[in-house]
């Protein structure tokens, strides 16, 4: 028997690859499977089963694809109602795979269809649970995602998941090894850890979520401190439930080089959002007019998810030549399968052109620090908690996912100053600020982390907090 886990960091997403004999089984794959196709062609083995842990929210799955390139069926645990042929298990009903055999545990609470997956091995003994968004490392799934209007509240779910923790997780051996779908940087959590696998046992003894007293204080502390989840989430969950277009239709009709005048033609014809990939050291010294920044090289999906509105939102991309496969294929991780085409031969060409360009004011920390005063009107888009743990004295808490929200209360009259923990953010939102008509402001390169580097900064200027999720 062989378990991989395949973890994919942009998104924080664990999928995992079992096989025993001639036969494997994929639990919550990714939306591109040429990988799990050259794995099962490897190791010359059948993919008999695809399990999905529940309707994802955060990640478009590659189910659809993967059953229609092996044939393979797609497993729901019970209450699951796709808008295609699968497999709806029962409760504790049994799967074989060569060897082994995969036990379903219905555990709603994440959602109504989640579930766990029990292996058992060669010998019969219970060695691992795939717990999905139900059990995480240090935490569990939010309870805010899946409620029917009119039914079902955050605290029924929020109850539904302490019932199905402490009646089909808990009484498990603390031998068990647990592997979730998700780790730290999730939205599908508050409060979990770097770590991407566990066993049970420390789970019981380390994860507040299985610490609490009683039921009425399981939920109070998993439902505390829940952020609003990113727009995306809902889209997602639809593509996964009513299907999607392959991916390779997605790649084909992406990878489209377009000329500087077809590339200004089709952004003027289809109001096109032009999605600047590129690193924010470069952006914000030469962009395309109303573009947004969200760089290749950081969370860049997440990113797309919450701050596109849209998933059926045509895009234009600018990005670094030889990249472009990589960007279509982590927009389609999340569902943005709209992608018109991207500029041949990147910013350069269209400079080169004699093209309208733009640019951000950007300024280093050391300069920031020359300019800092009581007075000054300073933006942290980063996190509330964030910002909560330290932040420069002064500074106004608008974190980047809440942009919409706040940015329509900002005085153009008064310059600012914005920055984030490291530059990353701060650009992403920038960039959406300048496309929106606000130029007065100036961007901290480095951020937060840069201007405390500089020793510029007195103590006092500093406050310091601490929370306990």
């Amino acid at each position: 028997m062989k378990v991989e886990q395949i973890y994919t960091g942009c998104l924080a997403q664990g999928a995992y690859y079992i096989v025993s004999g001639n036969e494997a089984a994929i639990i919550d794959p990714l939306r591109e499977v040429k990988p799990y196709l050259e794995r099962l062609a490897k190791d010359q083995v059948t993919l008999k089963y695809i399990f999905e842990t529940h309707f994802h929210a955060d990640f478009v799955s590659g189910h659809l694809d993967l059953s229609h390139k092996t044939g393979a069926p797609i497993v729901f645990g019970p209450t699951a109602e796709p808008e295609f042929d699968a497999l709806i298990a029962e409760d504790q009903q049994t799967f074989t795979i060569g060897d082994v055999k995969i036990k379903v545990l219905h555990t709603p609470g994440h959602t109504l269809e989640s579930s766990t997956f029990l292996l058992i091995d060669e010998n019969g003994l219970e060695t691992a649970i795939f717990s999905g968004d139900t059990l995480f490392l240090g935490d569990v799934g939010r309870p805010d995602l899946a409620q029917k209007a009119g039914e079902l509240t955050e605290k029924d779910l929020a109850g539904m998941l302490y019932d199905s923790l402490h009646s089909k997780i808990l009484p498990l051996d603390d031998s068990i090894t647990v592997y979730p779908a998700h780790g730290a940087g999730s939205a599908c959590g508050k409060n979990m850890q770097k770590e991407t696998v566990d066993t049970l046992g420390n789970q019981k003894r380390s994860n507040y979520a299985l610490n609490q007293p009683d039921k009425e204080s399981f939920i109070n502390e998993v439902l505390d401190g829940l952020t609003a989840p990113p727009k995306y989430f809902g889209m997602n969950v639809a593509m996964n439930k009513s299907g999607y277009e392959s991916f390779e239709k997605v790649l084909k009709k992406g990878k489209n080089p377009l000329s500087v005048e077809e590339f200004e033609t089709a952004a003027e014809e289809t109001g096109a959002l032009i999605l600047d990939t590129r690193s924010a050291a470069i952006f914000h010294k030469g962009f395309i007019p109303n573009s947004i920044n969200i760089g290749i090289k950081g969370d860049f999906a997440p990113w797309v998810g919450a701050m596109i509105v849209d998933v059926q939102q045509p895009i234009l991309l600018v990005s670094d030549e030889g990249t472009e496969e990589e960007v279509i294929t982590r927009l389609s991780r999340v569902g943005f399968d709209n992608v018109l085409g991207y500029l041949e031969g990147s910013f350069d060409a269209w400079k080169n052109s004699g093209k309208e360009t733009d640019q951000i004011r950007r300024i280093p920390a050391d300069q920031f620090a020359d300019e800092y005063s009581d007075e000054l009107n300073i933006i942290d888009v980063r996190k509330e908690t964030e910002f909560e743990a330290e932040h420069l004295d002064g500074a106004d808490s608008k974190p980047l996912a809440n942009i919409n929200d706040w940015s329509p209360e900002l005085d153009n009259s008064e310059h600012f100053y914005i920055h984030c923990a490291g530059g990353y953010r701060s650009m992403i939102a920038a960039s959406i600020l300048q496309a929106r008509g606000y130029r007065n402001f100036t961007e901290v390169d480095g951020g937060f982390s840069a201007i405390k580097k500089t020793g510029k900064f007195p103590l006092s200027n500093f406050v310091c907090q601490s929370k306990t999720l």
